[in-house]
C-alpha cells in the first residue's frame, strides 16, 4: 500500500497564469514526497554530511491529470516500483484530497550517489531491507488498469 508522504493546499503565489497550481510546485512536491518515502526505508539526510552520501534524480516521467486551483488541498502517496542495484524507481500519486481524485503522477527514477566522488554506489543493505515494506502492491497503471 503505498506510503502518505506529503500533504499541501494551493496557495495564490504557486498558481499560475490561469488560476492553478504551477508545474513547479507539482515537482516540489513530489521531491519532498520522495524523501519522506526514503527516509520510511531507513535512510537518514544525516548521511549527506556524514557519509557523503544522497541521490541525483536520473529521471522523472509526469502525468497531469486534473487542475489544482487555489485552495486545494492535496497530498501525495508513494510507493518504491523497482530496485535496482543502484538505484530505485518510485511512484507518487498526487490526489485532491475533496473527491481524491489523481491529479498527477510521477514515475522517477532515483540513483543512489556518492557525493564526493559524483558517481553512483550499490544501495546500502539498510535500503534494501528497508524497501521491502514500501513495494508498490498495487500494479494499477496510469490509467487505472
Amino acid at each position: 500500500m503505498p506510503l502518505l508522504t506529503y500533504q499541501g493546499v494551493v496557495y495564490p503565489a504557486q498558481c499560475d497564469a490561469m488560476g492553478h497550481m504551477n508545474v513547479q510546485y507539482y515537482i516540489a512536491a513530489f521531491d519532498q514526497a520522495f524523501w519522506h518515502l526514503i527516509a520510511a526505508a531507513g535512510y537518514s539526510a544525516t548521511w549527506i554530511a556524514e557519509r557523503q552520501e544522497g541521490w541525483a534524480d536520473r529521471r522523472y516521467e509526469i502525468d497531469f491529470r486534473r487542475e489544482l486551483p487555489v485552495g486545494s488541498l492535496f497530498e501525495v502517496r508513494s510507493a518504491v516500483v523497482k530496485v535496482g542495484r543502484t538505484s530505485l524507481t518510485t511512484r507518487h500519486r498526487l490526489t485532491n484530497k475533496a473527491d481524491d481524485q489523481l491529479c498527477a503522477e510521477l514515475i522517477a527514477v532515483s540513483v543512489y550517489f556518492d557525493l564526493a566522488r559524483r558517481e553512483a554506489r550499490p544501495l546500502p543493505e539498510v535500503l534494501l531491507s528497508g524497501v521491502r515494506p514500501l513495494a508498490e502492491t498495487d500494479r494499477e497503471g496510469p490509467d487505472g488498469v
